[in-house]
């Protein structure tokens, strides 16, 4: 009988400790389980960047934030209003442009103008220019002139939106889309006929590289391809402080009695002549000036609750 007791503690002993093992093992399974969903869970947080595909964007006319627009070709715009800042939370992205937009670069999305295009941004509060690429439409919210990186505007000292004044860069902007896909093919210029000029190819002289140079084909093939985009490297211009005046604009017009028509329409504005007198006046709708942004954009909100689309923020 002891003998059979002892048997049975033995093999109750082996049962426990094979459970034991079996619980360790499943525990085991239980955690390897967690651990490889954890791992694929972080895979799928990893955020690829596109691709950059540089072409050049102009596109049709357009609705955005019950605005029209009317994007054109434009190498000597100049032009003031309200800047806005994009979310810096928003991630890498591929443009219109082809190209990819960071909030820390020297980036910034226009409306209307060609891109990409190279701008000199100005804060006018507090006088500091930068020079941005132009890669992106919008900005989406109306009544705003640009919108810039949140890089940009740390460099111009703005702190939500801002009196900006936005002037393009010609000879840059010319650089940035030559060459580039999408680009129609506008007028070419041809060379002035060159008389015949009698030459001689002589020989290098003992210990010298002769040098062909480039062949025709080859010099056509550089001038078709795109140049890398313009490195811009941040330097900031301090000028003077020039916040002006905020006011609403709508149409101009060459006669008084439909600026005045237009300016009933538009609560708190007026029809004043624009530019000097003399010959065919032209008239033009404003209100304001406006002591703040928030007071500006009512206005413009009131604007377009009439129906009326031809308005902007403008800094004079």
């Amino acid at each position: 009988m002891r003998w059979a007791s002892r048997g049975a503690a033995v093999r109750e002993r082996a049962t426990g400790q094979r459970l034991a093992l079996a619980g360790s093992g499943a525990a085991c399974s239980q955690r390897g389980a967690a651990a490889l969903v954890a791992l694929l869970l972080t895979g799928c947080s990893v955020v690829q960047e596109p691709v950059p595909a540089p072409r050049y964007h102009l596109g049709e006319p357009y609705l955005l934030g019950g605005q029209w627009s009317y994007p054109r070709e434009d190498l000597a715009s100049r032009t003031s209003g309200i800047a806005e800042t994009f979310p810096e939370s928003r991630p890498p992205r591929r443009t219109l442009s082809g190209e990819i937009f960071r909030s820390g670069d020297l980036s910034a999305a226009h409306r209307t103008m060609q891109l990409p295009a190279v701008v000199a941004v100005t804060n006018l509060e507090t006088g500091r220019t930068l020079r941005l690429r132009v890669i992106e439409r919008g900005p989406e919210r109306a009544g705003r002139v640009i919108a810039v990186s949140a890089r940009a505007a740390a460099l111009l000292g703005a702190h939500g939106p801002f009196r900006a004044r936005v002037e393009v860069e010609a000879e840059a902007s010319l650089a940035a889309i030559e060459g580039l896909a999408g680009r129609p093919e506008g007028p070419r210029i041809a060379a002035a006929p060159a008389g015949r000029v009698e030459r001689e190819a002589l020989a290098p002289p003992p210990g010298a590289r002769g040098s062909a140079g480039p062949s025709p084909a080859a010099a056509r093939l550089a001038e078709a391809l795109p140049r890398p985009p313009e490195q811009l490297r941040g330097e900031v211009r301090q000028g003077p402080a020039e916040p002006g005046r905020l006011l609403l604009e709508g149409s101009t017009f060459f006669r008084r009695d439909l600026a005045l028509r237009q300016a009933a329409a538009i609560p708190g504005s007026r029809a004043e002549a624009a530019g000097p007198r003399g010959g065919q006046q032209p008239w033009r709708v404003v209100a304001g000036p406006f002591g703040s942004v928030a007071e500006a954009d009512a206005a413009l909100a009131r604007a377009m609750a009439a129906g009326l689309q031809e308005l902007r923020l403008i800094v004079e």
